[in-house]
Formats: C-alpha cells, structure tokens, sequence
C-alpha cells in the first residue's frame, strides 16, 4: 500500500472535498472461526488505533526523515467557527455554504527516537470527521489559530517536548459529532469524539 498522502489546498483557495466510504467485506468464515477457536484473539487489543476518551492519548511512530519517532498524541479540542468564518476562508463563498471551520488542536509528545532538524511530519495523518464524513482539509486556517503551532517554526524538536499542532477543516453546520482521528502509516485511526 501506498503512504498515505492527503492533498492539501491552501487557502483562500477552495479545498478538494474528500469524502471517505469504508468498505465492508463479507464474512470470512476462516477468520471468524479461528476467533472461535481462540478466547483470546476477540479480547486483544489492536496494535494501534481505537476509540479514545478526551484527554486520552495514544501512541504511534512515524517516519520523520531517515529515522522513526514515537510520539504520545492527544486530541485536545476542535474548534468551530461560524458559516461566515468559513466562507471568508474560500475564494469562492458559495463553496462553503452551509460549511464550518473546525480546528482540531493536538498535542505531540516527542517519547523515543532522535531529534528532530527539519519540520515534522507527525500531524500530516490528523484528519476531522463529521457525522461519520471526512471533512474537507482546508490549508493555512490555522496557522494564525491561539494554541497552534506551525510545524515550520519547529527547528529543533528533542524526546521529552511537546508541540500543539492543528489542523483545520470544513464541516457541514448542521453536524452534531465531531471525531478527530490519527494513525501511523497503513495503521488503523484512534479516535476521539467531540460534541459540537
């Protein structure tokens, strides 16, 4: 499988709206039989990915240059912008009717792994969901947002520190759950669920 990429519009540019559909497959009646067969395959906790509480964090690896990191990550909060907002942020204003601007804030703990010269990718695989739909990545929202950081201001990132990296999206108004996900590479997503 590929490493998973998103593209990225800057803004006020309109953003490609990419919408996720998860495909189930049938029953593999191997698989759910070795499940059976094994009390305890149906009770271990996957490698990575889960839904987390607020405050929770998790953590996963990425590949930062040449080396691999460990990060703890934590979703701290979204926050959510009015109708007007988001269409200041498009060329277009017609392209974000009936859309919001959700920041999400999360925080990464540099744990293992040397440090950090170039600017990180840590934040690239934080996505916002809304109502079960990705919403639609819009670039450059919130690098002036109180509480963000921008990933090219960190010259220097050593184990042990903290960096709040956010990324901005827009949702439809009328959503009513907000989830923030990350995953490490071809991982499966933690999750974090937010009340609008």
């Amino acid at each position: 499988m590929l490493p998973h990429k998103t593209l990225r519009i800057a803004a006020p540019a309109l953003l490609v709206l990419t919408l996720s559909a998860c495909g189930g497959g049938g029953d593999d009646k191997p698989d759910a039989d070795a499940k059976k067969s094994s009390p305890k395959a149906t009770q271990a906790k996957p490698a990575s990915g889960g839904e987390l509480d607020t405050g929770e964090s998790a953590t996963g690896k990425v590949k930062e240059g040449d080396a691999e990191i460990t990060y703890d990550i934590t979703a701290q909060k979204v926050d959510i912008g009015s109708e007007a907002e988001a269409q200041k942020l498009v060329q277009d204003p017609a392209d974000a009717k009936g859309m919001v601007l959700a920041v999400a804030h999360v925080q990464f703990t540099h744990k293992a792994g040397p440090a950090l010269t170039e600017s990180p990718d840590a934040n690239d695989s934080t996505t916002i969901w809304a109502d079960g739909q990705k919403g639609a990545l819009l670039i450059g929202a919130s690098d002036d947002s109180p509480g963000c950081e921008d990933p090219i201001d960190i010259e220097s990132w050593k184990s042990g520190e903290s960096h709040v990296l956010c990324e901005s999206y827009l949702i439809p108004s009328k959503t009513k759950s907000v989830e923030v996900r990350w995953s490490e590479e071809n991982g499966e997503p933690f999750i974090w669920k937010f009340p609008k």
